[in-house]
């Protein structure tokens, strides 16, 4: 029993990073710097509406210091592209600072014409100094560049929010926060603590996973990361929700996730949109 459920996660693995290469692939490496469109949002409010299209709701203005962005299609990817954190500056020498501004993407926004959706603090810290009024008046269809950066939340370890719509003690949703690194969380796992039969998690959007089946008492998880191309199972060896877990509170899992893209593989497939050598050269 004991091989099977080995092999059996040994497939899961491959078949997880296998479609998270081919992911990655069509986007570029977190190496890549890229070329797109950001927009201005006036009537954007920093925090998204709701839970927002990645589920952190009103903790988004905690993240980054409300320098938080709202992806298209194709850096939402139907919500792993979920708190992933970008550098981004603008082209315009004139108006634009060198060094632009770091952005994590918290919300999802449906046109294919524009990159990145930025309201105030995000949008004029591109600009520079006094140059904000100014660059607003391109504030359609601003050319930027931009890469992925590792997202690093200082001495915060990768912790779970026990959402509200959980109840012991079978239905458990959760979100995890403070994910660094250049990391996904491709599939989550929870089982009792001590125990070996891990119950699979289903992604609800984003960072939230869901299952009516978690078992009763103090639960341990363990999740499936990727960092470029490099995937690993990532357990908490401790235990995570106490048998008396709560909807609302945070619990520390004790992990701390780090992990970077390695080699510049991934931008052979930026295709179009990479930016020339010369853009690579940030400030």
């Amino acid at each position: 029993m004991d091989l099977l459920l080995c092999c059996g996660f040994c497939l899961l693995l491959l078949v997880l990073l296998v479609d998270s290469c081919s992911a990655t692939a069509s986007v570029g490496s977190g190496r890549c710097v890229r070329q797109g469109k950001a927009a201005y949002a006036p009537s954007l409010s920093p925090l998204p509406q709701g839970d927002g299209a990645c589920g952190y709701g009103a903790m988004a203005a905690e993240i980054n210091g409300g320098f938080l962005a709202a992806g298209g299609p194709r850096l939402h990817r139907g919500g792993l592209g979920c708190g992933r954190c970008f550098q981004m500056r603008c082209r315009d020498a004139r108006l634009c600072s060198s060094r632009g501004v770091r952005v994590v993407l918290t919300d999802f926004h449906r046109s294919n014409r524009t990159d990145f959706l930025l309201a105030g603090p995000a949008f004029a810290g591109l600009a520079k100094p006094g140059m904000a009024h100014q660059l607003k008046g391109l504030a359609d269809d601003l050319p930027v560049e931009y890469k992925r950066i590792p997202c690093d939340y200082k001495d915060k370890n990768l912790s779970i929010l026990v959402e509200e719509g959980s109840k012991r003690p079978s239905t458990l949703v959760v979100k995890f926060l403070y994910q660094g690194g250049q990391t996904d969380i491709l599939a989550v796992d929870v089982a009792a603590v001590g125990s070996s039969e891990w119950r699979f998690m289903t992604r609800v959007q984003g960072p939230v996973w869901s299952t009516d089946r978690a078992p009763a008492g103090a639960l341990q998880f363990r999740a499936v990361v990727t960092g470029g191309y490099d995937g690993k199972w990532v357990w908490a060896e401790q235990e995570v929700l106490p048998a008396d877990w709560r909807p609302g509170q945070v619990y520390d899992t004790g992990v701390r996730i780090a992990d970077v893209a390695r080699g510049d593989d991934g931008c052979r497939g930026c295709g179009a949109t990479a930016a020339p050598a010369a853009a690579l050269e940030w400030k």
